[in-house]
């Protein structure tokens, strides 16, 4: 019997030249990088066939795979973080990662806390880093497509080592500039010492309106006792494919406080995977996302509890106007020695205007007995009683509006740690509605 060779797209032979061409230029190990490709090359872009992506048809939607972007100069460097500006304000270490590169020269190493050792990721690989092994440390996101492309080609980003109670924030700035769309491939690595504390801010940015194709990674090892409080933004060009994901590893007694908000891409999807590795952690996963006009944003979570008493909460709030379509998909799994897990996961969705979609697709696998596991879902229209009291009280329509709206973001915003990175995330929800206006 004849082979069959599965039928690639433009897109999916672009990444197959570009591999072939850069695969021993980028620094560290190549077969890794060959196996990460293998794997990727076996299903190809993600499509509507595979079940963690029906909703979000990458072969679909990326049609020609942009070139990877190539290091900026420091200058240019410096011009695309004055375009931008997200977390302006707040006292936070900038670390600046500019079209895929960590630049130092803009940097605010010089101003790194006590506790906090900062490695390059392209120096790291090139030189055998001694953290280089926590890399990949969850299975779940290790066998996802988007992850495994973005382990091919990965060519900077840095290592973080963290000790000690940190209090200054460290803002991971990820920002893509140019007339023309570039791809870039990055991953951080953070490793929190054990006891240790932090607060991790990190912005994605574009100021062109390129359709950029970021895939950026970032993981978290969290050693026991240790508390981290992380604050992502998705604020990318209307023009952007953004995907991107976020990794955890939790050590036993860690506290662990994740929010995501999109405002930001074309298409984003944003993929969660957290591992409980140690007993008596807590976990919050918190996120609002804002979409209008055609915009197309994907949140996908998995929660693997395996290890006894652990907990977990996710909340999940969604805007939606115009034609805008928004995703979620969650899902706890409890294993069979996780006794004792407490994990709550709910999406909400507000539809502003008659166009909008939202999915929801939220699931729970258990396979222990003593558990409380619960999850939830709604999406519907403003309440037009509680419009009419506002209206009735002298409240314009669009006020009336916007302060529902507010109000409807707000529980998912009230779970951000960082007061300063909180005040600044209500802020970008006022903007969003005057823009609405």
């Amino acid at each position: 019997m004849a082979a069959i060779t599965p039928f690639k797209t433009p897109a999916e032979t672009a990444l197959g030249r570009a591999f072939e061409a850069v695969k021993t230029s980028l620094p560290g190990d190549v077969s890794a990088r060959e196996e990460a490709f293998r794997l990727f090359a076996e299903t190809g872009l993600p499509h509507r066939r595979i079940e963690d992506l029906k909703y979000t048809d990458l072969r679909a939607t990326m049609r020609e795979a942009a070139p990877f972007a190539v290091r900026p100069s420091a200058a240019e460097a410096q011009a695309a973080l004055w375009e931008t500006g997200a977390f302006k304000g707040l006292d936070a270490v900038e670390l600046a990662i500019v079209n895929g590169h960590f630049v130092r020269e803009v940097s605010g190493l010089d101003r790194l806390p006590a506790g906090v050792e900062v490695t390059p990721l392209a120096e790291a690989l090139a030189s055998g880093h001694p953290l280089l092994d926590r890399i990949g440390p969850v299975e779940w996101a290790r066998a996802n497509p988007v992850y495994q492309l973005n382990s091919a080609f990965m060519g900077d980003g840095a290592i973080l080592r963290v000790s000690g109670e940190v209090e200054t924030p460290i803002h991971l700035r990820f920002v893509t500039t140019g007339a023309e769309p570039v791809a870039t491939a990055t991953r951080v690595l953070v490793v929190v010492e054990e006891g240790a504390r932090v607060t991790l801010l990190e912005s994605h940015e574009s100021a062109s309106g390129a359709g950029h194709q970021p895939n950026d990674v970032v993981e978290i090892v969290a050693g026991d006792r240790s508390v981290v409080n992380h604050v992502r933004l998705n604020a990318e060009g209307r023009a952007t494919l953004a995907l991107s994901t976020l990794a955890a590893k939790l050590g036993a007694h860690v506290a662990l406080n994740t929010f995501n908000a999109v405002v930001g891409s074309a298409v984003a999807r944003h993929q969660v995977y957290v591992a409980f590795a140690g007993e008596h952690s807590t976990l919050r996963v918190n996120g609002a996302t804002m979409l209008k006009g055609g915009q197309h944003a994907d949140t996908t979570l998995v929660v693997d509890h395996a290890v006894p008493h652990g907990e977990s909460r996710e909340l999940f709030k969604t805007v939606l106007d115009g034609d805008a379509t928004g995703v979620f998909q969650g899902k706890i799994i409890v294993q069979p020695v996780a006794q004792k897990t407490d994990g709550r996961m709910m999406s909400a969705a507000l539809l502003l205007s008659d166009g909008g979609t939202m999915n929801n697709k939220p699931e729970l696998e258990i396979f222990a007995d003593d558990v409380q596991c619960a999850h939830g879902a709604t999406a519907g229209q403003l309440d037009e009683d509680l419009l009419f009291y506002l209206r009735s009280r002298g409240l314009p329509q669009p006020e009336a509006e916007n302060l529902m709206v507010q109000a409807f973001l707000g529980e998912a915003l009230e779970g951000i740690e960082h007061e300063g990175a909180r005040e600044a995330l209500v802020g970008m929800v006022e903007a969003w509605l005057r823009a609405r206006d």
